[in-house]
């Protein structure tokens, strides 16, 4: 098989942090060439092989039907393109890393704690911790958006959602770094242990969840632990490790994601001042469009992996069971087929059929409702409060293919009273 350089291979992170037209076209080439396969490459310093490769699916249909078909598109193999122990998996992805009857069973007992009722009771407390964020950066007139602003929301609520004491913020904030940027420089150091400096920041927020849900056995909270701690359907309680595992998801993988979508946020915006007066003279009217485009356009969770359980096809390329394929839900968001001039940021673009939420079918993001009450309620906040805030560089990129996310970018505005 002939072998590729890192950076024409989407499942290498020297790939995503180029010049972003050159990763568009990138992208725009692949789609037109349909389900493409990368045998492994890396580099010299990465200490987690790949394995014998993945096809590279790009086009939104063919996601969407991959989505729709759990029982050929397995997720019980891993959700990245990492050849992982199945222990080490769950572990780290918890339902997501799991096939029904499983996860059906995990996702059921943990849906108790996002009934409407309970993400109505968090719209005050994101609007609340939205502010007290502000307050924090108002009088300085300038700030790393991503450091100080759109990482602290999501890690706030994540942990009063599930009652962590505001004493470990810092704490869970770091050890997340490690997990989701381990391919990056600046989280983990070149030449570390990758596995071992994962394994030990996820063994850090599970003695830190085992803590919490200890104390919450038996007692009437409305918090997210004490739910879990206590609920019971058809029968089943979830294991501490069940708990521990979800909250490493849950501080994972919705920290991040919202996180990153508000970064790119202030980015798009900043480029289209145009899409920011839309949006900032009418907040509330254009927030369900705008949000969703944000969204589309960030594709804050570059790929999912899935294992192909039998011999099948794909967009017309034959696959063998075995295979790993990973649905690159970025380029499916640029698909010209399916989005109107894809590469323009339009807050009232409608329909908008994305999937940056992931595609239909049992995997589709649980927390998707959450996410987009904290990207609507903080803009209010600082459309509000700082209404002429801008970047000021270009984004600090992620080296991650997992992850298309900002690490830090800079912005300014007039300091207020």
């Amino acid at each position: 098989m002939t072998s590729v350089a890192s950076t024409d291979n989407p499942l290498h992170r020297d790939f995503w942090v180029r010049d972003q037209t050159a990763v568009e076209a990138d992208l725009a080439a692949l789609r037109a060439a349909g389900p493409t396969f990368f045998g492994e490459e890396r580099s010299e310093n990465d200490l987690i092989p790949t394995g014998p490769g993945a096809w590279a699916v790009t086009r939104h249909a063919d996601i969407l039907e991959m989505s729709k078909n759990p029982q050929v598109f397995s997720s019980a193999d891993g959700v990245t393109v990492l050849d992982a122990p199945a222990e080490f998996n769950e572990f780290f992805s918890s339902m997501i890393a799991m096939d029904d009857p499983r996860h059906a069973r995990l996702r059921k007992l943990v849906s108790a704690g996002f009934t409407p009722r309970m993400l109505d009771k968090l719209t005050d407390g994101v609007r609340t911790q939205a502010n007290v964020i502000v307050d924090e950066v108002a009088e300085r007139g300038a700030c790393d958006f991503v450091v100080d602003v759109s990482a602290r929301l999501p890690l706030r609520i994540v942990c009063d959602l599930m009652g962590i004491p505001e004493s470990q913020l810092d704490f869970v904030f770091d050890q997340t770094n490690v997990i989701l940027g381990a391919g990056d420089p600046e989280y983990v150091p070149e030449g570390t242990d990758i596995l071992t400096a994962i394994l030990t920041a996820g063994g850090g927020l599970a003695e830190l969840m085992n803590e919490v849900a200890t104390s919450k056995e038996g007692v009437d909270s409305d918090d997210l632990t004490s739910i879990l701690v206590n609920a019971e359907v058809d029968g089943e309680k979830l294991s501490y490790g069940d708990i521990a595992s979800f909250f490493i998801l849950l501080v994972v993988a919705g920290n991040e994601t919202t996180r990153n979508s508000m970064s790119w946020a202030l980015t798009y915006l900043t480029e289209h001042p145009e899409q920011r007066a839309i949006w900032q003279n009418d907040v509330d009217g254009v927030a369900k469009t705008a949000v969703e485009e944000i969204v589309r356009l960030a594709s804050p969770v570059s790929y999912m992996r899935r294992t192909a359980l039998e011999d099948c096809e794909v967009g017309g390329q034959a696959i063998a069971a075995g295979d790993k394929l990973c649905m690159f839900y970025i380029a499916a968001n640029r698909d010209e087929d399916v989005f109107d001039d894809p590469y323009r940021f339009d807050v009232r673009r409608d329909p908008n059929p994305h999937v940056g939420f992931g595609g239909p079918g049992p995997h589709f993001c649980l927390g998707a409702h959450l996410a987009r009450r904290q990207i609507h309620t903080m803009w209010s906040v600082l459309f509000d409060r700082l209404p002429d805030i801008h970047a000021t560089g270009e984004p600090d990129l992620l080296a991650s293919s997992f992850i298309h996310g900002i690490k830090h970018l800079d912005a300014s505005f007039t300091p207020e009273a």
